[in-house]
């Protein structure tokens, strides 16, 4: 059953905006100038480069903050690991230099893979995993003062099973985890070069045929202590393996569990499970649609007998689907027979089927336990029966409450289209049909909307309610509902144990039986490591704060509990066209980054929560980056001992302390 569910308690329908509390700029921001600057250019036009790896480099994070303690790291454009130790009375950073990693260099004849942007992940305090961006990791062992100590160079070599045409590529670190004493597991991803990359290109370009870029997702394990560093990398110890269409934007382990989660743009697959390549026709394979009597072929139909109607129509809103079945209306009530449950539906009648001379034969229908496309909450669906009296037929309403709202349903039933293979032919319960919209509800919208859009044009009140004339003042020029539909970015969720197994609760291939999620916000990298992973869900106009539920053994399926909510966080967060990170702190805030420019600079907006009866929530916007500071690279949060949270905000040029924010 889905996860994800809102508490309606904790939605606030009365909500009605954010007002501006602001924070003393001088106050909140601390500037402090970087002797070793970093750089974020590292594409090289030699090689193609996908809209995913764009996307992915624009939320790459450049700065690393360990989950306990004051320490954070990032890399100058020399691929020097600089040291961030932050001290903890007077909140002032000090900056050194760890580690210079060599720097490989490329022919520009060179046909290399694109390298990525180097990463790191801080284990503890004092140990670190750097990848280099090339293909090759260090591990590190670093100190309050002075450079940091090689403990041993690797590099990931592809088996041959994996399919790739390179035995070596380059990588990003996302999560280094100590699984048990003794061992530490680290979490890759890179992108997947096909071992017949001609073939692929071929498949791309053929009739319609579109193979979306796959990226790997590696698990190597670390055995404690390293062995001493030799003189040539040493292979990755590979653990187990994932495949998806985009580069994980969020992941997580979960020591009670002994799971690890994948947050990305795709489900993540084990490597047997292939891809489904999506298909476009040809113009040759398009086919114009014939009126009605038209035989395209040659030829009269018009003394043809009428073709059978399907055996239902059907329509979708976001959250639910009507189906519509027709029935003779010598039909009763008690013969009717309709049972939901979250996958399956059940509608038998009792009775003869209509044959009358002047109308099309109308079947029964028998839908026995036929599974739907997606789940459904069987508590609110309901069907109901209109007996027309006039008529020969009625029509049987099915209402169905979708589980996963947004998420369009191509067919109301999962076999649709599909031939069973004992009889190799299509009953009544297998035809595909498509969705349609009764015109007598088409007539009524358009009504209605030629009724507002003119009470609109000339200031008169569209709702009749005295509210007033025309659109109020704040909401003129505010209103694009594609804008605001396609804030956030679609996530799915998949989990992996720690030693590759498929966790017994995670259903099929690690997925469970929630569908893509619209997240609008994640934790703070370096928030903590004790804090459960949560996520920040768009539902309608809100964003809903989902905490993950700690459990007892490893046995306990995952609980998303909806703990709290941001009211219209959505909404605000439609007009920010440039925001590049966006992470909240537990339900007290989410704070939305600005890349800037160094002409312009950039912005931090800050949202705080509320209760679910307050209409009001306070706001406050903050300068961060800009002018000599360049723009926003990196962003992390730093718990201290003594109770203090402060965020760091590493720009191109500075390094920007933001205090006594969250």
């Amino acid at each position: 059953m889905p996860t994800f569910e809102p508490d309606r308690a904790l939605l606030n329908p009365k909500f009605e905006g954010y007002k501006l509390s602001p924070i003393e700029q001088d106050e909140a921001v601390w500037h402090y100038p970087l002797e070793y600057k970093p750089s974020q250019t590292n594409v090289s036009g030699r090689s193609h480069v996908t809209f995913q790896e764009v996307a992915s480099r624009i939320r790459h994070n450049h700065l690393t903050v360990a989950s306990e303690g004051s320490r954070a790291v990032y890399f100058d454009g020399d691929l020097r690991i600089i040291s961030i130790a932050l001290n903890e009375t007077t909140l002032e950073p000090s900056l050194n230099l760890l580690y210079e990693l060599p720097n490989p260099i490329q022919s520009p004849t060179t046909n290399a893979p694109q390298r990525e942007y180097p990463s790191a992940c801080l284990v503890d305090a004092s140990s670190l995993f750097v990848s280099d961006g090339y293909g090759t990791l260090y591990a590190l062992q670093s100190f309050a003062t002075g450079p940091a100590q090689l403990l041993g160079v690797f590099e990931l070599s592809i088996p041959s099973a994996y399919g790739s045409s390179a035995t070596t590529v380059p990588f990003r670190i996302h999560q280094a985890v100590q699984t048990k004493p003794g061992e530490i597991v680290v979490i890759l991803s890179s992108k997947h070069y096909p071992a017949n990359p001609d073939e692929q290109k071929d498949l791309t370009q053929s009739r319609g045929k579109h193979v979306p870029p796959v990226f790997d997702i590696w698990a190597v394990r670390f055995a404690l202590p390293l062995p001493s560093p030799h003189d040539q990398p040493q292979p990755m110890n590979i653990i187990w393996h994932r495949q998806g269409e985009d580069v994980p934007t969020y992941t997580a382990y979960d020591e009670a569990r002994k799971a690890f989660l994948l947050v990305g743009g795709s489900p993540y697959r084990p490597i047997e499970v292939a891809l489904t390549p999506t298909y476009e026709p040809s113009p040759d394979e398009i086919a114009p649609i014939p009126r009605a009597g038209e035989n395209l072929d040659g030829g009269d139909t018009s003394s043809a007998q009428p073709p059978r109607p399907p055996p239902y129509s059907w329509t979708q809103t976001s959250d639910s689907v009507t189906v519509a079945i027709p029935l003779p209306s010598t039909t009763k009530t008690e013969n009717i027979k309709v049972t939901f449950s979250p996958r399956t539906l059940t509608v038998l009648v009792q009775g003869e089927p209509m044959m009358d001379d002047n109308v099309v034969p109308i079947r029964l229908p028998r839908f026995a336990l036929k599974a739907l496309w997606d789940g459904i909450h069987p508590g609110t669906s309901l069907w109901t029966f209109d007996r027309s009296a006039e008529h020969s037929l009625s029509i049987l309403t099915l209402h169905l409450d979708k589980q996963h709202e947004d998420t369009r349903w191509p067919q109301v039933f999962a076999s649709a289209g599909t031939r069973p293979p004992a009889t190799g032919e299509l009953d009544d319960t297998d035809i595909e049909v498509p969705e349609t919209l009764d015109p007598s509800e088409l007539y009524a919208i358009r009504e209605s909307l030629e009724k507002y859009t003119a009470a609109l044009r000339d200031g008169t009140d569209a709702s009749g309610l005295g509210l007033g004339r025309g659109l109020p003042s704040l909401a003129e020029g505010e209103i694009d509902d594609e804008v605001d539909t396609a804030v956030g970015h679609t996530a799915c969720l998949t989990w992996v144990g720690a030693e590759g197994v498929l966790p017994s609760w995670a259903g099929k291939d690690g997925h469970g039986d929630d569908g893509p999620l619209s997240v609008l916000s994640t934790p703070f990298p370096g928030a903590g490591a004790a804090m459960q992973p949560s996520l920040v869900v768009k539902n309608g106009l809100d964003g809903l704060v989902y905490s993950l539920e700690a459990a007892q053994t490893p046995e306990n399926p995952p609980k998303w509990v909806h703990s709290s909510t941001f009211s219209a966080l959505s909404f605000v967060l439609a007009s920010k066209r440039d925001t590049r990170f966006t992470h909240h702190f537990g339900s007290e805030a989410v704070l939305a980054f600005d890349s800037g420019s160094r002409e312009t600079g950039g912005n931090v907006f800050i949202y705080r929560g509320t209760g679910p009866r307050e209409k009001w929530a306070k706001q406050a916007v903050l300068t961060v980056g800009g002018g000599t500071a360049g723009s926003l690279l990196g962003v992390g949060l730093m718990r201290l001992a003594n109770g203090k949270v402060v965020i760091l905000c590493l720009c191109e040029g500075e390094l920007n302390v933001l205090r006594a924010v969250v």
